[in-house]
């Protein structure tokens, strides 16, 4: 019984001589030659290629090099290298004296990434004498790029000069797109300068290249120099340009140009606008992104994978998470990228609960086997916990990932890192840090930034100073964490020296830094020292007071007692003042017992649209104090009218590796009668030792026992 290509190729008329031909001549002749090589173009399927390739052997044909090299291309085109190779390797020794078989071979070979393979096949080329051509060039040039080794790339220029391709237009624009993959743009420019001849596709090369590298002033200069030329701009260079400008983060002007374009009448194509559209998610600006869905839509690309994505990217990280469900249904075909923007859209709006069912869909989908959750998706639902502050969870996921085999990035280890630093679990944080010197990431400033964080924020200056001093190339964010980590621990003196040797090494304060460095004096108590830094920051840096600057401020001098200059610098303020600033005013009340400037204080804070229950509490505190239970229990209904709810207050607690964490109101603890025990025992010694405790009032009169 034979299958059905089988049948199909012996209905397929041969040449009434070819049988004898083969049988009695070694010459194969042109027209057996041109009817082997017009099946093999019209091969549809993996296995007729075999069927006619078996043909071509019984028939003799297979010594032509140039079937052969027909062949090759052919199992390539199906994906069948390795029977590609079979090919080339089994011909006879006459044909590799032909260029055209070699070329078939390393196309091959470039083609699936086997590009070391490659460059193996062109140095046994070479050695048998066999001289490459304007064809084999770029294929060696392409293999050296994608392999990024400097050194071989420029050693296949210098080759391509020494055989005279030099100003090969395929070659000049296939090394300018090399030197373009390994960031030597300058080289690159040095092609393109010596040019006699350039197509738009050389213009183009430029273009990419400069994008490829994050440089959008390179990218820009050679569009202009297109039009100076009398080359229009096409398809490709304007999405190549606009890349350039969104990579760079020049997102704005990545939309001026996208109008330009279109008012030119340009079009689109589904990748320029794949990048608007992300562009809009990072703008936020999702009327423009419905607009360019409307462009999608006109234009045809509603079922391009990539475009879908962006789309789910844009409704799911605008909150329309309803539109990202049915974008992502209507989806024939879904990849990774697909499954990671609704992930990532959840985590990011703070829906972690969901974000983690979509991910657990993910991980059991039957639909498609060979999509499962990669670093991406781990690190999206690991970071939605852990910034919605459920350390326990995250840490959780992070143990999964390990078991799972799945090797962490450096956004996944900065999530971990913040948990650690959050949960002040010191022990956990150093077994991070194991892993990222063992895993070699300890060079990245993302990762390092995150260490320096948690060990400040674990009080372990010693080793967060240690990080700092290692970092290489240490950034704004790294000065603003250590200034914070010593401000935050009551290390005023350290803060400020911190901040002074990052102006002497040439760093720019921003709002930030100044938050931090005045938090540090307001903690550390040092008056004159915060009131010089917030005239520096004005007058000599020209950084704009924001409202956690006054806030700062305010509680520096109401710590120190100085309510009267507190309460004038929030008169003196030039917008609003908010419920942080008014609540640091009232705490500094509560510290110092200041009944007057408390009561001008609530009633300002009565009058405030606060969402935050926290001043509410405060002031109830306040009154419950000095004996006006009345107007406690007032400020309290107030609150609940409001609908304003305190977050409950929490402590952790590391022993063995294990995190315990403490909420107040819950008595659902495990040891909680033991913990009970404990506390009235250290009670008895501190009455014992005459120890007056500075007892939260809130806890008082919420009946928690201590």
């Amino acid at each position: 019984m034979l299958h059905g290509s089988s049948r199909l190729l012996l209905c397929i008329p041969f040449p009434s001589n070819l049988r004898s031909i083969s049988i009695t001549h070694h010459q194969i002749h042109n027209d057996v030659l041109d009817f082997f090589n017009d099946l093999l173009q019209q091969c549809s399927n993996a296995h007729l290629s075999q069927q006619i390739h078996s043909q071509i052997i019984v028939t003799g044909s297979y010594r032509s090099a140039f079937l052969a090299a027909r062949l090759v291309a052919v199992y390539a085109g199906f994906g069948l290298l390795s029977d590609a190779r079979r090919v080339f390797e089994s011909s006879p020794i006459e044909c590799f004296s032909n260029l055209l078989l070699w070329n078939s071979i390393l196309r091959a070979n470039v083609a699936h990434g086997y590009c070391e393979e490659a460059l193996e096949i062109y140095s046994s080329m070479r050695k048998l004498g066999v001289s490459p051509d304007g064809f084999t060039f770029p294929l060696v040039i392409r293999a050296s790029a994608l392999m990024g080794r400097g050194n071989l790339c420029r050693s296949v220029h210098g080759h391509a000069v020494e055989m005279g391709f030099p100003w090969h237009l395929h070659v000049g624009n296939e090394l300018m797109g090399m030197y373009g993959k390994i960031g030597r743009m300058d080289d690159a420019r040095k092609v393109f300068d010596r040019m006699a001849v350039r197509t738009c596709v050389s213009w183009n090369t430029m273009v990419s290249g400069y994008a490829l590298n994050y440089d959008c002033e390179g990218a820009s200069e050679m569009f202009r120099m297109m039009g100076s030329a009398g080359l229009e701009p096409n398809l490709v260079t304007w999405t190549s340009l606009l890349s350039s400008h969104a990579r760079c983060g020049c997102r704005v002007r990545t939309m001026e140009l996208f109008g330009v374009m279109r008012r030119r009448g340009t079009g689109a194509t589904g990748e320029a606008l794949a990048v608007v559209l992300s562009v809009c998610v990072d703008l936020a600006a999702f009327d423009a992104g419905r607009v360019i869905h409307g462009y999608v839509v006109k234009g045809g690309f509603e079922n391009y994978l990539f475009v879908k994505n962006s789309l789910i990217c844009l409704y799911g990280k605008h909150g329309n998470v309803n539109a990202a469900q049915i974008l992502f249904l209507e989806m024939e075909t879904k990849n990774i990228v697909s499954w990671n923007a609704r992930i990532s859209s959840y985590a990011e709006l703070g829906l972690c609960d969901e974000a983690f069912a979509i991910f657990s869909q993910l991980e059991k989908s039957d639909e498609y086997p060979m999509v499962r959750p990669n670093v991406v998706s781990w690190s999206a639902v690991i970071g939605g916990f852990a910034s919605k502050g459920q350390g326990e969870e995250a840490l959780q996921l992070f143990r999964r990932m390990q078991l799972a085999d799945v090797t962490a990035n450096s956004v996944t280890i900065t999530c971990v890192l913040s948990v650690c630093a959050e949960l002040s679990a010191l022990h956990l944080g150093r077994e991070i840090h194991g892993h990222v010197v063992r895993s070699l990431m300890d060079g990245d400033i993302l990762v390092g930034n995150g260490l320096i964080n948690m060990y400040t924020k674990c009080g372990s200056f010693k080793e967060g100073n240690s990080v700092f001093e290692k970092t290489k190339n240490r950034d704004l964010i790294s000065w603003n964490t250590m200034i914070a980590g010593y401000g935050m621990h009551g290390l005023g003196e350290n803060a400020l020296r911190t901040f002074d040797q990052m102006i002497k090494d040439g760093l720019e304060p921003d709002g930030v830094t100044f938050v931090a460095a005045l938090s540090a004096c307001s903690h550390a108590g040092l008056v004159a020292e915060g009131r010089e830094l917030f005239d520096k920051m004005i007058t000599e840096f020209r950084v704009e007071p924001q409202m956690e600057h006054y806030a700062c401020m305010v509680d520096l001098l109401g710590r120190a007692g100085l309510l009267q200059e507190a309460s004038q610098v929030i008169k003196s303020m030039p917008v609003e003042p908010n419920a942080c600033v008014w609540g640091a005013l009232l705490n500094s009340c509560r510290m110092h017992k200041n009944a007057e400037i408390t009561e001008e204080t609530a009633s300002q804070i009565f009058n405030l649209n606060s969402e935050t229950a926290g001043s509410y509490i405060l002031l109830s505190n306040i009154y419950a104090a000095s004996g006006r239970w009345e107007d406690s229990a007032k400020v309290r209904i107030t609150a609940k009218t409001k609908g304003l709810k305190k977050t409950p207050g929490q402590s952790w607690i590391e022993v063995k590796k294990v995190v315990y964490t403490f909420t107040a109101g819950n008595t659902m603890h495990a040891e909680l009668e033991e913990v009970y025990r404990i506390l009235n025992v250290l009670g008895l010694q501190m009455e014992v030792e005459s120890y007056i405790p500075d007892i939260d009032e809130e806890l008082i009169l919420l009946g928690h026992r201590y």
